[in-house]
């Protein structure tokens, strides 16, 4: 008889993927309550499989990438940590399921596939309407700069929204 993992949503996990060095990555402690592990038991399983992750795999993230990661994050799960986290590829995160054999790792590993492709679709089609937004704009000149503008904006992703941390007295 086997186990189903419970589903995760397809946000929650999308959620869990960054950019880190103009890659898309997860960090271990994400890809750790995903996967229904401790932290360590996903690295400690990682080390004694070292040979199936290469650079281009995982890698760990430095200091500042770590602040600024936290700082677009707005709160941080990294407390108390001795080490920088590991980010793990999507070629990294595909490498796992051969290292954790658990049906909720299988199950969890298929959904995190299904996320990377789905923002890889995503970014494909951006980049696509991108390419034919430029060429309309050669096409049609200033009659309609103002709403090749506006749709470029509309195109742009929203800044992240940073609140001030602690507490703040009224001046």
């Amino acid at each position: 008889m086997t186990t189903k993992a419970p589903e995760q949503p397809l946000e929650r996990i999308e959620s869990c993927i960054h950019w880190i060095r103009g890659e898309k990555v997860m960090l271990d402690d994400d890809l750790a309550v995903l996967y229904g592990v401790e932290v360590r038991v996903l690295n400690q399983a990682v080390k004694r499989n070292i040979e199936r992750f290469p650079d281009d795999f995982m890698f760990q993230i430095s200091e500042d990438e770590l602040q600024n990661l936290r700082s677009q994050i707005v709160t941080s799960s990294w407390g108390g940590r001795r080490y920088q986290p590991y980010a793990f590829t999507e070629q990294g995160v595909a490498m796992l399921s051969g290292v954790l054999k658990s049906p909720r790792a299988i199950a969890v590993n298929i959904e995190i596939m299904r996320a990377f492709v789905r923002m890889r679709r995503i970014l494909a089609e951006n980049k696509e309407l991108a390419r034919q937004l430029a060429a309309l704009e050669r096409k049609y000149d200033d009659q309609f700069k103002i709403v090749f503008e506006a749709i470029r904006q509309l195109m742009t992703p929203p800044e992240p929204k940073r609140r001030p941390i602690g507490f703040v007295t009224p001046k």
